[in-house]
């Protein structure tokens, strides 16, 4: 077998040079591609506005944690731990006024449909309520703080 000369070895060599080149420039190529896909196609969690990040995840809610209460063939839930127990404390009726009209947006006119009473009872009912429940919770706030 022939030895390959000097000027065939350069040869190869060259072509070998060229070839990594070519690869290293299609490499970069592929590289720079997938980075302007990301920055079109993705964000980082710190440029997003907190509309956004909201979107991202779901809290669970569990019926157990929260109070119920029954009015006239309705369950309405209370989330708030602090209007639950304020609420608690009123009288039946007091608290009955205060959950339609507030937890279902009843008007005082069909609360008073429904509870079978005059309008302006309802409005006086829903007053002192928000007063009594007023005073609860900033008896209650200010136990917790201290």
């Amino acid at each position: 077998m022939k030895k390959p000369s000097c000027h065939d070895e350069l040869t190869i060599r060259h072509r070998f040079d060229r070839l990594c080149q070519m690869s290293l420039k299609g490499e970069a190529i592929n590289y720079y591609r997938h980075m302007d896909y990301r920055r079109e196609h993705e964000a980082m969690f710190s440029e997003l506005s907190e509309k956004e990040l909201n979107q991202l995840f779901v809290m669970d809610e569990y019926g157990v944690e929260n109070s119920h209460f029954t009015v006239h063939g309705y369950d309405i839930e209370v989330k708030d731990t602090l209007i639950a127990e304020a609420l608690q404390a009123l009288s039946e009726r007091k608290r009955n006024v205060i959950l339609l009209s507030y937890f279902l947006e009843m008007s005082d006119a069909d609360i008073a449909r429904e509870m079978n009473l005059v309008r302006s009872t309802i409005h006086e009912h829903r007053t002192r309520s928000l007063e009594i429940l007023r005073k609860i919770m900033e008896e209650k706030a200010d136990a917790k703080e201290m």
